[in-house]
């Protein structure tokens, strides 16, 4: 009984979660956000009536991700599978928890001064680009720390080492390829970092490999939102 358990899930994670029309319709409104903070450096032009730009860009962007998100949950419903099954790994004690948020942070460690590096060997205007969307306000720092742990920690690893990861695996049929592609998607959804969408892609690598090698999302949701948090910290108390 137990055997035939773990040949059924494995079957399962081998198995797209949609089929290919779903996974554009995912990424469209990615590649429609990516392409205009590549060309407006950031989204100043996304207005929501009453907010400034930087608002409007944070709205927008959490909007569009948990749409995405539920794109991907109603795809799951269909198949009979929970969002907690694709994240996979609980913290059943405050041990577990911890052991995975000092995995996360290890990862942070290494992770940020290599990424850091590469940025400074690439060149361009990553750096410019990054100020113009960082926080300036006490109140679009509290909604930047929303859009951190809910937008990057979250939705972004749901969609990226979650859904795409398993998608790209049904398709190629292997792991590293996944791996590979989903990094490469990571990258090239981030056009606001010009030519750096490079250095963007090995960090979506090395998350994915971080998900790979726990078996589980959760590790790398707590270092994204961190990372996330953290920079957004920094940019507004300097």
């Amino acid at each position: 009984m137990a055997s035939s358990t773990v040949t059924t899930s494995a079957d399962t994670a081998r198995q797209p979660i949609a089929p290919w029309w779903h996974t554009v319709l995912v990424l469209v409104p990615l590649a429609i956000m990516s392409v205009a903070s590549w060309y407006q450096h950031g989204l100043p032009n996304a207005h929501v009536p009453g907010l400034g730009s930087r608002l409007s860009a944070y709205f927008t962007v959490l909007v569009a991700e948990w749409f995405q998100v539920l794109l991907i949950w109603l795809a799951l419903r269909r198949r009979g599978i929970s969002i907690g099954s694709l994240v996979s790994g609980r913290w059943h004690t405050l041990g577990r928890f911890f052991r995975d948020l000092g995995i996360s942070i290890g990862f942070l460690v290494v992770a940020i001064p290599l990424t850091g590096l590469l940025v400074h060997l690439i060149g361009g205007d990553a750096n410019s680009n990054v100020a113009n969307i960082t926080p300036k306000t006490v109140f679009e720092l509290m909604v930047w720390l929303v859009l951190a742990t809910t937008g990057g920690g979250f939705c972004e690893e749901l969609i990226f080492r979650g859904y795409l990861t398993q998608q790209f695996r049904a398709w190629t049929g292997s792991r590293l390829f996944a791996v590979v592609l989903q990094g490469v998607v990571f990258g090239l959804g981030h056009g606001f970092y010009g030519k750096a969408m490079v250095v963007v892609m090995v960090h979506g690598c090395l998350l994915g490999l971080l998900a790979h090698w726990r078996k589980s999302l959760r590790p790398g949701m707590l270092a994204h939102g961190l990372q996330d948090t953290i920079g957004g910290l920094v940019a507004f108390f300097s």
